[in-house]
C-alpha cells in the first residue's frame, strides 16, 4: 500500500510522458503501446497522419504503399526482391532509374543516384550520373576542351575556329571565312543539314551506307529524299520512275511533268521533235538555260527577264561583271553582248579609247610579278591588259588565268550559268555546284 502522495506522483509522471511522446517528430518511432498487444494510445487519424508523407491528404497511401502502419510507425514489407527502408518506407535501394540500359552510373542511395565526385570537381552529374565531363579534359593541357570550348555531358562544343573531340585543332582559316564557305545558297549554314568544320560541311546523312548519301553537296544543299513520292531509304525509285533526280529536284523525261514527274503530259510531238524545236541553232535544248516541254522553252531563272528568247539564246547576265555592273556602265546590253558608247571598247566596255598615261606608266601597271607584260598573252592599253582574242580562254587582270580550268557540264563552261573567274565558277543567283549545274531557285511558274 502506497501513500496517496506517491500515487499522485505516478499519475503526473505518466501525463508528462504521454505529452512528450505526442510531441516527438514523425520520424521518431518509439512504441506507443504500454506493452505488446496493448491498445495504441494514438487515435486512428493521428496514427495514419504519422504514416503518410508530409503534405499528403487524408486517404493517401500509408508508408508509400510499401508497408503497414502500426500505431503511427511504418513496418516496411518486402513482398518483392530488394528492401524497403526509411521512416516512411520511402527508400527502395535496388530501384534507381536506368540510363542507357544500366542502373545508376554512381551509387544508388534511397532510390536516387549519388554521383562519384570524391575529388570535389563536380564533373560527374546528371539524374543517372550519366554525364562525365572528365571526358572533355585534354590530356596535354589538362584543361576542359583544351580551353577552346565548353563541355556538356562529356562532349566538347568548340569556339569558332577550333575543332576536334577536345577542341585541340585550330582552323587555318578565319571563322568568318569558314562560315562563308559553309553558307548554302539559301543563307543557312550547311543548309541546316550538317556541321561546319573549318569551312567544310559534314552532312547529316540519313543513309550513310552508300557512296553518295541522300544528303550531299558542298553545303548539304541537295536532299535526294525530295525526289521520292514516299521516302524509302532502300529504294531507288526517284521521280516516280519518269525522270532524273538532280540535287533534290526532278528533271522529268519527255511526256511527264510535276514536282516528282507524277503526271503524264499530253503532247502531240514526239520526244525527238520536242527537243529539236527547243534546240534551235544551239547544241543544247533551250541553250542549256531552260527546260523544254513539248517543244517550248521555259528559261531559267523563272521570271528573270535577263534570260529570254525562243530557245533562251539571249542571256544579258553575260554583260555583267562580278559586281553586277552592266557593260562597265559605258554601254547597253543586247542579247548578251555589250554595245559600247563612243570612246569605250572591250567585251564589257571596260577600256577607254583615250588614255592620259605615258606608255611607260601604262606598261608598269600591266607587268605581272615576274615582270612579263600581260603574262605574254595580251597587249597593254592604258594600264590594263587586253587578253588575246585568238585564245578565248585567257582571262584575268594580267591574262594569267585559263578559263578552261573551270568545270564544265554538258560541254559548257560553268554550264552557261555563271562566270569563270580565274579557274573557278562564280554562279549566278539560283545556281550552285562546281560547274553551276544545279538549280536551287524557285519552282517553274
Amino acid at each position: 500500500m502506497h501513500p496517496p502522495g506517491f500515487r499522485n506522483f505516478l499519475l503526473l509522471a505518466s501525463s508528462l510522458l504521454f505529452a512528450g511522446l505526442s510531441a516527438v517528430p514523425q520520424s521518431f518511432s518509439p512504441s506507443l503501446r504500454s506493452w505488446p498487444g496493448a491498445a495504441c494510445r494514438l487515435s486512428r487519424a493521428e496514427s495514419e497522419r504519422r504514416c503518410r508523407a508530409p503534405g499528403q491528404p487524408p486517404g493517401a497511401a500509408l508508408c508509400h504503399g510499401r508497408g503497414r502502419c502500426d500505431c503511427g510507425v511504418c513496418i516496411c514489407h518486402v513482398t518483392e526482391p530488394g528492401m524497403f527502408f526509411g521512416p516512411l518506407c520511402e527508400c527502395h535501394e535496388w530501384v534507381c532509374e536506368t540510363y542507357d540500359g544500366s542502373t545508376c552510373a554512381g551509387t544508388c542511395h534511397c532510390g536516387r543516384c549519388k554521383c562519384d565526385n570524391s575529388d570535389g570537381s563536380g564533373l560527374v552529374y546528371g539524374k543517372f550520373c550519366e554525364c562525365d565531363d572528365r571526358e572533355c579534359i585534354d590530356d596535354e593541357t589538362e584543361e576542359i576542351c583544351g580551353g577552346h570550348g565548353k563541355c556538356y555531358c562529356g562532349n566538347c562544343y568548340c569556339k569558332a575556329g577550333w575543332h576536334g573531340d577536345k577542341c585541340e585543332f585550330q582552323c587555318d582559316i578565319t571563322p568568318w571565312e569558314s562560315k562563308r564557305r559553309c553558307t548554302s545558297p539559301d543563307g543557312k549554314i550547311c543548309s541546316n543539314r550538317g556541321t561546319c568544320v573549318c569551312g567544310e560541311c559534314t552532312c547529316h546523312d540519313v543513309d550513310p551506307t552508300g557512296d553518295w548519301g541522300d544528303i550531299h553537296g558542298d553545303t548539304c544543299e541537295c536532299d535526294e529524299r525530295d525526289c521520292r513520292a514516299v521516302y524509302d531509304r532502300y529504294s531507288d525509285d526517284f521521280c516516280s520512275g519518269h525522270g532524273q533526280c538532280n540535287c533534290g529536284r526532278c528533271d522529268c523525261k519527255a511526256g511527264w511533268y510535276g514536282k516528282k514527274c507524277e503526271h503524264p503530259q499530253s503532247c502531240t510531238l514526239s520526244a525527238e521533235e520536242s527537243i529539236r524545236k527547243c534546240q534551235g541553232s544551239s547544241d543544247l535544248p533551250c541553250s542549256g538555260r531552260g527546260k523544254c516541254e513539248c517543244g517550248k522553252c521555259t528559261c531559267y531563272p523563272p521570271g528573270d527577264r535577263r534570260v529570254y528568247g525562243k530557245t533562251c539564246e539571249c542571256d544579258d547576265r553575260r554583260c555583267e561583271d562580278l559586281d553586277g555592273v552592266v557593260c562597265g556602265g559605258h554601254g547597253t546590253c543586247s542579247c548578251g553582248r555589250c554595245v559600247c558608247e563612243r570612246g569605250w571598247f572591250g567585251k564589257l566596255c571596260q577600256h577607254p579609247r583615250k588614255c592620259n598615261m605615258t606608255e611607260e606608266q601604262s606598261k608598269n601597271l600591266c607587268e605581272s610579278a615576274d615582270g612579263i607584260l600581260c603574262s605574254g598573252k595580251g597587249s597593254c592599253h592604258c594600264g590594263k591588259c587586253i587578253c588575246s582574242a585568238e585564245e578565248w580562254y585567257i582571262s584575268g587582270e594580267f591574262c594569267d588565268c585559263d578559263d578552261r580550268d573551270c568545270d564544265k557540264h554538258d560541254g559548257l563552261i560553268c554550264t552557261g550559268n555563271g562566270i569563270c573567274s580565274c579557274g573557278n565558277c562564280e554562279c549566278w543567283d539560283g545556281w550552285n555546284g562546281n560547274a553551276c549545274e544545279i538549280w536551287l531557285g524557285s519552282e517553274y511558274p
